[in-house]
C-alpha cells in the first residue's frame, strides 16, 4: 500500500506502507472525539502477523499514516441530487481540530504522519492493498 496527495500536479506528501486516512470532521466534533479516534486509529489492528492474520497495529507494523481532511465525507443525500455539507464543520473549526487529531496520532507514536493540505484541490492517490477499508465512526 501507498498513498500520496498532490496539489497543482506537484506532490506535497505520501507514504509507504501504512494507513491513508480520510478524516470528515462534523458540527459539534471536539478534542474527546479527536482523542478516540487517534486512539483508535493507532490501535487498530488491521496489519498482517508473520502468520498473514490481521493482529498488528500501524505502530507493530512500523507503517505510516497520511491524514487528509475531506469534509464531504459528511455529505447528506437523503434528499434531491446536490449533497449538502451542513454537517460539516466550517473551515475555521475543522482545520485546528483535524491538525489536533494529527498531533495525537504522533503521540500515540505512530512513526511518520502525513497530511494534505488543508482545503486545497488535492489530488488523492491510493495503491489499496487488500482492499481493506474501514469507516470509524463515534
Amino acid at each position: 500500500m501507498n498513498a500520496s496527495v498532490s496539489v497543482g500536479g506537484e506532490r506535497i506528501s505520501g507514504i509507504g506502507s501504512g494507513l491513508l486516512l480520510l478524516v470528515g470532521v462534523a458540527k459539534g466534533d471536539e478534542k474527546a472525539t479527536a482523542d478516540w479516534l487517534a486512539e483508535k486509529v493507532a490501535g487498530l489492528r488491521v496489519f498482517a502477523d508473520a502468520d498473514g492474520k490481521m493482529n498488528l497495529d500501524v505502530r507493530e507494523a512500523g507503517g505510516e499514516v497520511l491524514a487528509v481532511s475531506q469534509f464531504t465525507l459528511l455529505a447528506d443525500t437523503r434528499k434531491g441530487k446536490r449533497p449538502s455539507f451542513v454537517d460539516a464543520a466550517p473551515p475555521d473549526e475543522a482545520e485546528p481540530l483535524f491538525d489536533y487529531f494529527c498531533d495525537k496520532l504522533r503521540e500515540a507514536g505512530i512513526r511518520s504522519v502525513e497530511t494534505g493540505s488543508f482545503g486545497a484541490m488535492m489530488d488523492v492517490e491510493l495503491l489499496n492493498y487488500g482492499p481493506v477499508t474501514i469507516v470509524l465512526e463515534r
